[in-house]
């Protein structure tokens, strides 16, 4: 029998959660997915150290203000490290904008087709990117323009339903539920008890959003995300996609045991009425669910810090 990565690869497109070239070039997968954090990570690794000089150089050349430098200086980079994925992975890249433009759609839109164009400008067909942004009420209207302009998007920090049905009625490409996140928040404010992988909160929301999309034709992908250990992963087997940490594709390669499907589409198990919530409804709704409030303004927060950092990182090379 195969190892549970490759059992799951048979059911669910495997996304490496990473900058990391070389556990990418080790596990093999479909897809890779970027944000601030882990641009932070890669750019402390040796094999970034050319990439950033380069990027830096070529934000000197376009000159502009310290602050326009830095934009570009950081948006060069997450170019360049995603055309090296890109090198490596058959499939797509998600590149993020930077998540300060969260609750800005005209300036999300600007700098996703900024991003893109760069791309383009390097050979790379839009077809094999993903932009992503904040699943907040802007950042999904910014999704819905883009995606109508042929620029697909993944909306991550996804952490409640409403965000869920939300970014499906505005016919985003891809959404990144927050699995480990989600059970974070049940750990620290509730006494939650989990016998089993199937009662992780994580876990229950991924596949309470899977079924109702399935149930009602939605196209969108549903990719779980922000995994804490590999019993989540192995719960949501079947999954449209599943982006998982270096550390996580190693055990799930190293365990020889027997991984069935837990999610199918023909096998939705629940009906849950069709809900196209408006902006206020939307807003209402999300205020009215304490934790994925929390855990969108805390992600939020943290993206912008590790941009901030990277920032930094760059301006004292």
């Amino acid at each position: 029998m195969s190892n549970k990565l490759e059992q799951l690869k048979t059911m669910t497109d495997v996304v490496a959660d990473t900058g990391d070239i070389e556990a990418i070039r080790r596990f093999h997968p479909q897809d890779a997915t970027t944000n601030p954090s882990l641009l932070l990570k890669a750019a402390a690794l040796p094999h970034y150290a050319q990439l950033l000089d380069s990027a830096r150089a070529w934000a000197t050349s376009q000159g502009g203000s310290d602050s326009d430098q830095l934009d570009n200086c950081c948006d060069r980079f997450a170019v360049d490290v995603g055309r090296e994925i890109l090198d490596i992975v058959p499939g797509r890249i998600s590149t993020e904008v930077d998540a300060r433009l969260s609750f800005d759609s005209a300036a999300t839109m600007e700098r996703a087709r900024k991003l893109i164009g760069m791309y383009e400008d390097a050979g790379i067909g839009r077809e094999r990117i993903l932009i992503k942004a904040a699943a907040t009420w802007e950042g999904i209207r910014a999704a819905q323009a883009l995606e109508k302009d042929g620029i697909n998007c993944n909306l991550t920090l996804l952490f409640g339903f409403s965000q869920a049905v939300a970014c499906a009625d505005a016919g985003v490409f891809l959404i990144s539920p927050f699995v480990g996140r989600i059970l974070d928040w049940h750990k620290a404010n509730t006494d939650l008890q989990i016998a089993t992988p199937q009662d992780d909160p994580g876990v229950r929301s991924v596949t309470r959003i899977y079924n109702y999309y399935k149930q009602h034709g939605y196209t969108t992908v549903v990719m779980g995300a922000s995994f804490r250990n590999a019993g989540e992963i192995e719960a949501l087997a079947g999954c449209d996609r599943l982006t998982i940490s270096p550390a996580l594709l190693a055990e799930l390669a190293a365990d020889e045991g027997e991984l069935p499907r837990a999610l199918h589409p023909d096998k939705v198990s629940s009906v849950i009425p069709r809900h196209s919530p408006e902006e206020a409804e939307f807003r209402y709704e999300l205020n009215a669910d304490a934790m994925a409030t929390e855990k969108l303004a805390e992600g939020i927060r943290n993206f912008v810090a590790d941009q901030i950092k990277l920032e930094q990182l760059i301006g004292n090379r």
